[in-house]
């Protein structure tokens, strides 16, 4: 470098100038940047994506709705299942935005290129179980978590759409994941847009019909988001292929690669670990509240598509966290990975803590926007309420175990997961809501105590540190 370049000063930009760079994409670096700065361009993209993300379920719920209990109890019951299959998508998901940020980060854009074609190959195959067992057993499944009988015999169609089609669910997490890593955090964002464009067009058209098009009912559903996120997946690839800002997969990458998928699937070990605890753990509470009613089901369903709306901007910025700590721990900077942890913490806090305050003023009134059914209006509103009492820790804990994920430590948040989600929350909440009386109360009450706990304890456990050892 001259020795005038040394000299000039360096480029000024306003908030405007760097909002409209986030939603176009840079090509800034993310370990030189200033860190308020380089948060702001991968929040906000990243914030907008998983809203976007969010409206998915929204979307559906707010249609579906108008078909009854019943119908929303598919929904929620499928969900069950499909939260097994995010499960691994997101571990896999975990592992390559931590593998490609690294790699990034250590200025390898070859390698991060190959890990990205390596974690699209195991998505794939992940993915083939899953549809097997929706097409062939979707009845077998509604009715072992408890569904009534309109929910096994005219609801199975939904199951069978939603797992049969899951290999673009997986793709979508795991490509979105791919930019993140990479810093691309805009092109993940472009892709939802046009996805949930799809839906929210094709979700009336579908489950009520319209001219010669026929009512699919809760199938109908099923289908516009398939094709919604189908959507979304041919437009990430063609980015893939024609090249992003921050990466691009040539033909040196389009090859199978043992060492690198090897690498890949043992990091996502620990990633799909902490989710299919925290997964499983959410099927045990539906089976509880099947056993109470349908409209318990029916109640917790709307108010978890609620909390995963709202939650989105809360986990974008924490992406934005996991991000920043791959790419500035592979550049050796692990004061400045940390420093933006803390950052966008205290921004987390202040986020959720106003969504706390529209929880605990509104909930009936934010339930009764998809429901007209008192009883799960009720149910729904009970649970946003009693949220309202900690969503404020929530914030902090998306933030400390997005820091453990994005620097490759994503066995920590397992262990964490299971000794709080397994051991304290289920018998927690089958102990209040059964053989105590508490009926769905119980249950809500014990997902308050047991995640304010694991929210408090891993904050204390980043504070202290020993994640920046990391190595992927």
């Amino acid at each position: 470098m001259s020795a005038s370049s040394e000299a000039s000063p360096a480029p000024t930009h306003s908030l405007w100038s760097d909002l409209r760079a986030a939603l176009r994409g840079t090509d800034a670096d993310y370990t030189r940047i200033p860190l308020k700065r380089a948060v702001l361009l991968l929040a906000v993209p990243m914030m907008l994506e998983l809203v976007l993300e969010s409206t998915f379920a929204v979307v559906d719920i707010w249609f579906v709705a108008r078909l009854g209990a019943s119908a929303v109890a598919t929904v929620g019951l499928t969900e069950t299942y499909l939260f097994l299959l995010y499960s691994v998508a997101m571990g896999l998901a975990m592992a390559v935005t931590a593998i490609v940020a690294r790699r990034v980060g250590e200025r390898r854009g070859d390698e991060a290129a190959l890990s990205a074609v390596q974690a699209i190959v195991l998505a794939l195959l992940v993915s083939l179980p899953f549809a097997l067992a929706g097409v062939f057993w979707a009845q077998d499944l509604l009715r072992l978590m408890g569904g009534d009988d309109w929910v096994v015999e005219r609801g199975y169609r939904y199951m069978q759409w939603m797992l049969g089609s899951n290999a673009v669910i997986m793709l979508l997490f795991v490509v979105n994941a791919i930019f993140r890593g990479a810093g691309d955090a805009s092109a993940a964002m472009r892709v939802l847009w046009v996805a949930n464009a799809l839906n929210i067009v094709l979700d009336p058209l579908l489950i009520f019909g319209f001219g010669p098009v026929p009512a699919m009912g809760v199938e109908g559903a099923a289908i516009a988001t398939v094709i919604g996120r189908g959507a979304g997946v041919a437009m990430q690839l063609w980015i893939l292929l024609r090249g992003s800002e921050h990466l691009r997969i040539g033909r040196k990458a389009l090859r199978w690669d043992g060492a690198t998928a090897l690498l890949i699937a043992r990091t996502s070990l620990g990633g799909v670990g902490q989710m299919i605890v925290g997964m499983t753990a959410w099927i045990f509470l539906m089976r509880i509240l099947a056993s109470v009613s349908t409209e318990a089901v029916a109640g917790a369903t709307i108010a978890l598509r609620i909390m995963m709306f709202t939650l989105m901007p809360a986990w974008g910025m924490s992406n934005a966290a996991a991000t920043l700590v791959g790419q500035n721990l592979g550049a050796g900077e692990p004061a400045r990975a940390e420093a933006a942890v803390w950052r966008i913490g205290w921004m987390n806090m202040a986020f959720t803590l106003a969504v706390s305050v529209a929880f605990f003023v509104a909930h009936d009134g934010i339930v009764g926007l998809f429901t007209e059914d008192r009883a799960v209006i009720a149910i729904g509103g009970e649970w946003l309420s009693i949220l309202a009492y900690s969503y404020f820790v929530y914030g902090w804990w998306m933030v400390s175990v997005q820091a453990f994920n994005g620097a490759g430590d994503t066995m920590t948040p397992t262990w964490i997961n299971l000794v709080f989600f397994w051991l304290i929350q289920i018998p927690l909440s089958w102990l209040l809501a059964l053989p105590l009386g508490w009926a769905h109360s119980g249950v809500f009450w014990g997902v308050f105590v047991s995640e304010t706990a694991v929210g408090l304890f891993t904050l204390w456990l980043f504070s202290r540190g020993r994640w920046k050892a990391a190595r992927v």
